[in-house]
């Protein structure tokens, strides 16, 4: 399991999410599975089934999350610089083709949120900007295709 890089406010959300995962969803699918088991012959009450279905889901989820926090790392944002992009930082980048002007920060893969400007290390985007410095100009290779980016401010 690779090690997980994330701020302390992603790990606090994490954690609630898995709180909330275990001492409410985990009570709530036992339940359906008792209400289900007392409606008689379980080889053909697919509301059964479809309950343990539920709780292996859920079950598998958990796990996941586990091995997420198992293996966090905070990061210390008052020691983060902005002489070459890494994760945290916001990165402002220019399409040279159609000179738009994108901004995204990178983080985690557990903290990404495309709507929120967020986009996680390991996408090919982040991993073509890591490292890169104000005025390099980068291609990435995209689901889409090659583009080509000039990195034009590196932020916290």
């Amino acid at each position: 399991m690779a090690v997980n890089y994330m701020t302390e406010e992603g790990y606090k959300k994490l954690l609630e999410d898995l709180s909330y995962l275990e001492t409410v969803k985990r009570p709530e699918i036992s339940k359906q599975i008792a209400e289900a088991r007392d409606k008689g012959d379980l080889s053909e009450n697919a509301e059964y089934d479809a309950a343990k279905e539920a709780q292996g889901l859920l079950e598998l989820k958990i796990s996941q999350m586990k091995d997420v926090v198992a293996n966090a790392r905070l990061l210390d944002e008052s020691q983060l610089t902005t002489d070459s992009v890494k994760i945290l930082n916001k990165v402002k980048i220019r399409n040279t083709k159609n000179n738009a002007v994108m901004q995204y920060m990178l983080v985690s893969e557990t903290e990404a949120n495309l709507k929120e400007g967020k986009i996680a290390v390991n996408t090919p985007i982040a991993k073509g900007l890591l490292g890169k410095k104000v005025g390099d100009v980068v291609e990435i290779n995209v689901p889409s295709g090659l583009m080509t980016f000039e990195v034009v401010d590196i932020s916290i």
